[in-house]
């Protein structure tokens, strides 16, 4: 939680204290809505308001227990709140129940993000992103009658089945991609999508052809400017029959999609023929070229590099050249036969591309750090208001504010230990006052062979400068977290 939050909140616990028993029943509501840390509350509350605050949520939590006993699932030691991962039987999202189990590593801190929608929010320049591309594609791309050859979905439910997000994919069973390390689970059968490819096999069935998906993803990842466990992705399929494809194509009649002896080469699947194949990746290349330069500009410099997705063969990645710098700025290929034919378009071939909002809004508005996104600061959203979409615009710095930083250091456990559970933690407690955490250091016993890892906190916040005072009383909640949660030993 950003100090600034923790301030709004304070505000209100300050609010509900005055009112007497009815801002009792308040405060009450606001503990069990909301996590805070007890050395949190206790830097922004008087010291009497701070005691009342505690003695009410010991009081709710008394009753909690006359009431249900699963109910305490949400309440730590010291009668707060506890910011880590979910551990009761059963939690609601979006409307819906789910049962928990061994799976089961969701945080509150990640599920408070579900519903914001950021890239559905007018004039926030992840909305700005998506409107842009997908004016391009209405207008580029019609039907025989004018009417835009591509449906746009883009408030599909990011909650799906492990089916969805893997199977569909022909992601393998024992895939590094499927571990809880990478992704958040609601239970093993459910989870928060990591990508918006997991609604491919829906739509398709559903009868369409050409279609984008825009919506949240969520991977459990490392902290720092460019990466965020919540990120905004856009998915883009186009099918095409045999007439569709060759229609164009001098004998185009005398061509086929398929082959029934066919083998798999680096250059197509052996469900493919290799005219099918380079027609396919002809317009893949080719719409997403005009994608890009539509949006960086004409003269913009573009490379293809071949790479390897799982879900499509042959799969390329596509880089602009960019300030002198080539960077990556989404993948796409020819759609696994496997995955086209199970969608119920036996008789049809495609093409499909994914792209992360987020990586091109901060390269075309010059955003330095991944969390503005989530800035609710009027100084950052008023300067996305334009008169048009297509109007240019660059991101004007608020101030650079220094950074603090603090290293933690412990023993590991013998077993079970992720980064990305530690990752998660951090952000649980320090939320988006932490910019980085880099692994600087790592230790073997020589005689017991145990392990130790130092990591170096970066916090910096986005609109003020921070105290030590302030960062300190953040940093041993995360000391007494990781010791308390993830079975470390502390070398502090």
């Amino acid at each position: 939680m950003s100090v600034k939050s923790i301030r709004h909140v304070s505000g209100q616990l300050r609010f509900a204290l005055d009112r007497g028993p009815t801002g009792n029943e308040r405060l009450c509501d606001l503990l069990a809505m909301r996590m805070y840390h007890r050395c949190c509350l206790q830097l922004f509350l008087p010291e009497s308001g701070y005691k009342r605050c505690l003695y009410y949520c010991n009081r709710a939590k008394r009753q909690a227990v006359a009431q249900s006993p699963l109910s305490l699932r949400f309440f730590s030691s010291d009668g707060l709140i506890s910011q880590s991962m979910v551990k009761q039987n059963s939690m609601k999202v979006v409307g819906q129940t789910y049962d928990c189990d061994e799976y089961t590593n969701v945080t509150p801190k990640i599920l408070s993000k579900v519903g914001c929608n950021l890239h559905n929010r007018p004039h926030h320049p992840l909305w700005l992103i998506k409107e842009r591309i997908k004016t391009h594609f209405y207008s580029a791309y019609t039907g025989r009658h004018g009417n835009p050859l591509f449906s746009v979905f883009d408030n599909l439910n990011p909650i799906v089945t492990v089916e969805q997000n893997f199977d569909s994919l022909l992601i393998p069973k024992d895939h590094p991609s499927r571990n809880k390390g990478d992704n958040y689970y609601l239970n093993q059968n459910t989870m928060l999508r990591a990508h918006t490819s997991a609604h491919q096999t829906e739509l398709i069935r559903s009868g369409l052809d050409a279609f984008l998906a825009v919506g949240d993803v969520y991977r459990r990842d490392e902290i720092d400017a460019c990466h965020y466990p919540v990120f905004h992705q856009m998915e883009g399929v186009r099918l095409f029959s045999n007439h569709e494809l060759f229609a164009r194509v001098t004998n185009g009649e005398e061509l086929s999609l398929f082959e029934k002896t066919g083998r798999r080469s680096p250059q197509k699947q052996e469900a493919h023929t290799l005219e099918a194949v380079k027609l396919l990746e002809f317009n893949l290349k080719q719409t997403l070229t005009r994608l890009v330069r539509h949006l960086f500009g004409a003269e913009l410099e573009i490379r293809w590099v071949e790479c390897y997705f799982p879900f499509t063969h042959p799969s390329f990645e596509m880089e602009v050249l960019f300030q002198g710098r080539w960077l990556e700025v989404l993948g796409c290929g020819v759609m696994e036969q496997e995955i086209v034919q199970s969608a119920g378009a036996k008789d049809k071939v495609g093409w499909a591309f994914g792209l992360g909002l987020e990586r091109l809004a901060m390269v075309l508005y010059d955003i330095p750090d991944i969390r503005i996104f989530w800035s609710e600061d009027e100084r950052f959203l008023k300067q996305f208001h334009l008169p048009s979409i297509e109007h240019p615009v660059t991101f004007q710095v608020l101030s650079k504010f220094p950074p603090l930083l603090n290293d933690i250091s412990f023993w590991l456990p013998t077993k079970g230990y992720t980064d990305n559970d530690f990752f998660d933690l951090v952000r649980s407690i320090g939320g988006d006052l932490v910019e980085k955490v880099d692994l600087v250091d790592k230790f073997t016993h020589p005689k017991t062979k145990r392990m130790s890892h130092c990591y170096r906190i970066t916090y910096r916040h986005m609109e003020r400068t921070l105290t030590q005072d302030e960062v300190r009383i953040v940093h041993q909640a995360i000391e007494q977290a990781a010791e308390q949660q993830l079975g470390v030993k502390g070398r502090y």
